[in-house]
């Protein structure tokens, strides 16, 4: 079977419902009933929401539990290249063979009844980690939390919530408070809720929700921290003081997403880790486009020998202040931003953090994209922030743009995910 089945059998669960976001947990419950309540047959799982860092909290967890010998499924999203990447079974991608199977089955099981893709396509993953033998389930939330479709596992071993911020208003509310509410409706009666590092209207609302529903809360700079020392980072939780290495993502936010992933190891009290354990697995986290710098393929081939080209997947205001304090260790040479972004996004907020620290900007409509911003709508938010923009056609045409410059320089393509699968679709 070709890796184009799949995609075919995708493409028809996406017009299984008129609308990409419609979030309701009421449809995946009826489905997951016709396939035999699989949610209810999962190892222990790890639910993970937040805004920024729950797909590294995510990546961090599974490196330090595999690393440690376990099974780990693990349910991401979006994918960048590849549909497959979201559903690891036992570690591995799951196969195109058993994918398309299962897709079918979820299809008949439904009977044609509208059905987002996001809600068919999760309720296949849950179906998978029933049937495949693992010690733990990594689930990360698609869209807020309350009402996403993972949100279906009545008693996980854990629940975490990374950083809060501004991103997905029109479904998840206005303010700081909304969003944190929607996230915190992945607490669960008895199970632990680790919080990461969050503004005061978040921690807020968790605080008022655990309180609610009965859920022990493990809170940064409360119950746990994690900070640089020693030529990497310590972490202090309720049982744990470990001197570990800082984690193989780079930027300073990861030492608080590798907190978050400890805090919850910490939980897991019936699977006992070792310090060498989370310390190997911190060494060796996979999860591409996240500060990510490309080191070979056609695009790298583009630039000077001495230029480096960076990837990143951030969006949001919040992922811009990440992003920026990180650009400000990358004083010793220009920065040059390649920016593409979807439509839903606020561009300008993104870009206003970066403004004081890149030198230009080239904008690119993200190819192939129903949603995509288009360049000049990019380059109008970057002049409102007062960073210099122009359009690009393409990603090879901005890097042509941008080595015309004098150098050396760091390039950084970020502004979304979609633009990240996108650009390592392209540089093989």
């Amino acid at each position: 079977m070709t890796g184009e089945a799949s995609d075919i059998v995708l493409e028809r669960l996406s017009r299984l419902h008129p609308k990409l976001i419609d979030l309701s947990l009421g449809r995946v419950e009826g489905l997951l009933a016709a396939l035999g309540n699989p949610e209810k047959h999962l190892p222990p799982v790890i639910h993970i929401a937040g805004t920024n860092g729950k797909g590294s909290t995510l990546a961090t967890l599974r490196a330090c539990l595999e690393t440690g010998g376990w099974r780990v499924h693990a349910y991401t999203s979006p994918h960048l290249v590849r549909f497959h990447e979201r559903i690891r079974l036992a570690g591995k991608l799951i196969e195109e063979d058993r994918l398309v199977e299962l897709l079918e089955e979820c299809e008949r099981a439904n009977r044609g009844v509208p059905i987002t893709y996001f809600e068919i396509t999760t309720a296949a993953a849950l179906l998978a980690f029933a049937r495949t033998p693992a010690d733990f389930v990594l689930l990360e939330t698609g869209l807020g939390g309350r009402l996403d479709a993972t949100n279906v596992v009545a008693r996980p071993a854990a629940t975490a919530i990374t950083p809060i911020s501004l991103d997905h208003q029109a479904f998840l509310g206005d303010t700081i408070a909304a969003i944190a509410g929607e996230k915190a409706g992945i607490l669960k009666p008895g199970s632990p809720a680790i919080i990461g590092p969050q503004p005061s209207e978040a921690a807020a609302v968790f605080d008022a929700r655990a309180a609610a529903v009965g859920a022990p809360l493990i809170r940064f700079g409360r119950e746990w921290q994690c900070v640089p020392g020693g030529g990497g980072m310590r972490y202090e939780g309720p049982r744990w003081r470990l001197d570990l290495p800082s984690p193989s993502l780079l930027g300073a936010h990861q030492i608080a997403n590798a907190g978050t992933a400890i805090a919850c190891l910490e939980q897991l009290s019936e699977f006992p880790t070792t310090r060498e354990t989370i310390a190997e697995g911190l060494r060796h986290i996979d999860w591409p486009a996240r500060l990510q710098r490309l080191t070979r393929g056609p695009l790298v081939e583009m630039l000077p020998k001495e230029w480096e080209l960076w990837l990143d997947g951030g969006h949001n205001p919040g992922a811009g202040e990440v992003l920026a304090a990180t650009l400000v260790d990358w004083a010793d040479r220009p920065v040059d931003l390649v920016v593409g972004m979807l439509n839903t996004k606020n561009a300008a907020g993104f870009l206003a953090p970066l403004a004081a620290h890149a030198r230009r900007l080239w904008a690119v409509t993200i190819p192939g994209e129903e949603n995509a911003l288009p360049a000049p709508a990019i380059v109008a938010a970057a002049r409102s922030t007062g960073l210099l923009g122009e359009e690009a056609r393409s990603v090879d045409g901005a890097l042509r743009a941008a080595v015309a410059r004098p150098g050396p320089a760091r390039v950084l393509i970020c502004g979304s995910l979609h633009f990240a699968g996108a650009v390592l679709a392209k540089n093989g």
